[in-house]
């Protein structure tokens, strides 16, 4: 018998399976990686933005479409069933990157399919979090998944620095041991492996979600195919009504700009520290380490704070959290930190860092929980995977934005530090715009006053 316990720790289990895409191909050891195919760091930012921005752009453009599917046909698990394959087979293809060997076409292609594998399974496990829990626990529901999730990504960035990445000094592991598998250095074996590593995680920890998470019975469920047919007019529907529903509106505007400044963040900060404080993947991945641990930490928490304050006012400190800790990334250099000049050699601007990712951390764990609550709270829960693609298509309509305007601005200032200031500017415009935002919204047929 599949009891609830079971069923929410089956949910839980995606946060593991899935997170290590974002800890360890989006933020911490394939996008730095990136400088050293290139050969160099505004390039590579370059390039990287435009690859996530155009991936971001087909999430957008089809997730609430594919919701709307779902709700009509009441199914998602098969969805999620295929959303892994590509999720599998797009994280595999980066072992391909060989340096001085590989096609940019390919690997990015390769990149964006399981990125949008990724990120398509997420709306569609999102979708199931109102059938676990009642209101009044959902916070602490989503917290402890997000934080079990940022517990898996930590630990395969430490099997990825332990077992796996070479020192180029040592010619061992993080952890003095010779690399599994006999890596060779040279043809960056090491690195490239984090691709099928994160592939396979992915196939071997997704086991129990399919196993013990079952969904209910939807009495006016359709065929897939007749389902299809219905999404359209359902969702044209939807769009006609979406500003009547202000709470709605201006909850999916404001999350639409500061998720894509916190996952510009993710995406450009492993990037920023190899290109500005000349990082090593180790160095960067230490920093992984520690904002991992914070952000586990801190998803708990918050989910704590979410059922007692309500998610807004976790939403609103952490973007200001957030806000702060990006203008001051944006002071820190290997010659001066926050203003004040320092040598070469000092140590000061790589503690600065460190300290900045945990922050980033802390904040982008609550904020992430909190936000997926805050959109239970807003939805319909007869359309709740449509309303969750919405959700998605605010996080992707503008996810082009934050990196494309971050490869421009690098590309035209030659500066990443003046690269990533785009971030600040969508971050406020979040903030700006959570004013119009009720923490319990009316549902359709009520007043929107």
């Amino acid at each position: 018998m599949i009891t609830t316990r079971k069923r929410i720790w089956g949910w839980y289990f995606f946060d593991w399976a899935s997170q290590p895409f974002n800890t360890l191909l989006i933020t911490f050891i394939f996008a730095p990686f990136m400088k050293d195919l290139l050969g160099d760091g505004s390039a590579a930012q370059t390039v990287w933005g435009y690859g996530v921005g155009l991936a971001g752009l087909v999430i957008a453009l089809t997730s609430p479409f594919l919701g709307a599917i779902a709700d009509k046909a009441g199914r998602r698990i098969p969805f999620i069933w295929l959303f892994s394959l590509m999720y599998i087979g797009g994280a595999w293809g980066l072992w391909y990157a060989v340096p001085g060997d590989y096609s940019l076409m390919v690997i990015m292609t390769s990149f964006a399919i399981g990125m949008i594998g990724m990120e398509f399974a997420t709306t569609f496990t999102n979708a199931m979090l109102p059938d676990l829990a009642p209101r009044e626990d959902m916070g602490k529901v989503s917290g402890s998944g997000w934080a079990f999730g940022y517990i898996g990504g930590m630990l395969a960035l430490i099997v990825m620095l332990g077992f796996l990445q070479i020192s180029p000094t040592t010619g061992k592991t993080m952890i003095g041991l010779p690399p599994l598998f006999g890596l060779d250095l040279a043809a960056r074996e090491d690195t490239r492996i984090v691709g099928p590593l994160t592939a396979v995680w992915y196939a071997v920890f997704m086991v129990p979600f399919f196993l013990w998470v079952r969904e209910p019975r939807h009495p006016g469920a359709v065929s897939v195919p007749a389902a299809a047919r219905a999404a359209w007019p359902e969702l044209k529907h939807t769009l006609r009504a979406l500003p009547r529903q202000r709470s709605l509106f201006a909850y999916l505007l404001s999350s639409m700009f500061y998720r894509d400044a916190l996952n510009g963040i993710y995406t450009f900060g492993g990037l920023y520290a190899a290109g500005v404080l000349n990082w090593s993947i180790t160095q960067i991945g230490i920093f992984g380490i520690l904002g991992t641990i914070t952000g586990a930490l801190f998803a708990w928490l918050g989910g704590k704070a979410d059922d007692r304050f309500g998610p807004k006012s976790v939403i609103i400190f952490n973007v200001v959290l957030l806000t702060a800790v990006v203008v001051g990334v944006v002071f820190i250099s290997r010659s001066a930190v926050f203003g004040i000049a320092v040598g070469p050699d000092s140590t000061l601007p790589d503690i600065a860092f460190y300290v900045m990712g945990g922050l980033i951390g802390a904040g982008g764990g609550a904020l992430q929980s909190a936000s997926r609550t805050m959109l239970v709270r807003q939805a319909d829960p007869e359309k709740i995977t449509e309303h969750f693609g919405l959700y998605a298509l605010s996080g992707k309509a503008t996810a082009f934005i934050a990196p494309l305007s971050i490869g421009v601005m690098t590309h035209l200032s030659g500066n990443q530090s003046i690269g990533i200031t785009p971030i600040i500017v969508l971050f406020v415009l979040g903030l700006v715009l959570l004013g119009w935002v009720k923490s319990n919204a009316p549902r359709p047929d009520e007043s929107a006053a």
